[in-house]
């Protein structure tokens, strides 16, 4: 048998001198007539008739660290939530008429459409920024202000702090975000000529920008899913959902029990919609549990 390991070991069902015992992965080349009347004697057992070998195909699992071409590791079932697809048809629903503050001023609302495709991704990724700990009208307003200003790279670099934080105010922590928008500036200028990574793990080696804000900037800039962004209206509505398998206690760890079980070709639709539902119906506080109808399908609604 080959280096790799299997959690189960058969032998050909055969009979008749066409079958001989295997060796080193490999069916044996057949016998002669001569060898085949020395293997009936070994296993003191006559040689009446020749027999098509039966072969037992049997699925293994291969050792860690295993590559072997053409093995197919076996299939665990994953976990799930109870009634989650329901539960998303019903947000759908619900959502269906896109009138949320983020279906009109998110991310993919703020920058200027008729900019050079590298301008566009500087201006979504500064709307990211902006947006931590901060409504989408406030996001909005403050890039309106930037924008008439000519929000390009340069143009920041050239804008001194005071300008800048009056531009940007009342955003949530505008003192902060003023720095790290100049000190990610100042490295998109030196290290990227101006323009945006391509990577999740660059992004969110830039000051300011969290995991949340790289998979949108990967969705929106650069058109890539890379993962599920959660914020904290996807992070509240998953745990009242059950959508992880425990509870959960920050974003990255709910974005984290998403992914494991969650279709990839949903992730780029769930943070929009459950955002969405979050600001009109699963509010933080006193959520419209009455006008929801997940009511009867939801474990928080239901006192569980």
């Amino acid at each position: 048998m080959n280096a790799m390991s299997t959690r189960m070991v058969t032998r050909s069902r055969t009979r008749g001198p066409r079958a001989g015992p295997r060796a080193s992965g490999e069916d044996s080349a057949p016998l002669g007539r001569g060898e085949a009347a020395a293997e009936g004697r070994k296993r003191h057992s006559p040689v009446k008739r020749q027999r098509k070998p039966q072969r037992l195909h049997v699925a293994y699992e291969a050792s860690d660290g295993e590559k072997g071409e053409g093995a197919k590791p076996l299939k665990v079932p994953t976990w799930e939530p109870q009634d989650w697809q329901q539960q998303l048809v019903n947000i759908r629903t619900m959502r269906s008429k896109k009138d949320a503050p983020v279906d009109q001023l998110g991310a993919e609302h703020c920058y200027d459409p008729s900019a050079p495709p590298k301008v566009r991704r500087y201006q979504v990724l500064l709307s990211l920024m902006l947006s931590s700990q901060t409504k989408d009208q406030v996001t909005a307003g403050a890039m309106q202000r930037l924008r008439a200003q000519g929000l390009t790279v340069d143009s920041i670099l050239q804008t001194d702090d005071s300008t800048l934080g009056k531009l940007i105010y009342p955003v949530g922590f505008w003192r902060n975000k003023v720095k790290y928008i100049k000190q990610t500036t100042a490295i998109l200028q030196q290290r990227y000529g101006g323009d945006i990574p391509a990577s999740v793990a660059e992004l969110v080696a830039l000051p300011g920008v969290g995991p949340k804000m790289a998979h949108l900037a990967m969705a929106v800039a650069w058109g890539t899913v890379s993962g599920i962004a959660v914020d904290t209206h996807v992070h509240r509505i998953a745990n009242r959902l059950r959508w992880t398998k425990k509870a959960t206690k920050s974003p990255e760890e709910t974005r984290a029990a998403l992914e494991e079980w969650l279709p990839r070709e949903l992730w780029s639709e769930i943070n929009g919609l459950l955002v969405g539902f979050g600001q009109q119906t699963c509010l933080p506080v006193h959520p419209r549990c009455q006008t929801c109808l997940n009511q009867s399908l939801c474990p928080a609604a239901r006192g569980l």
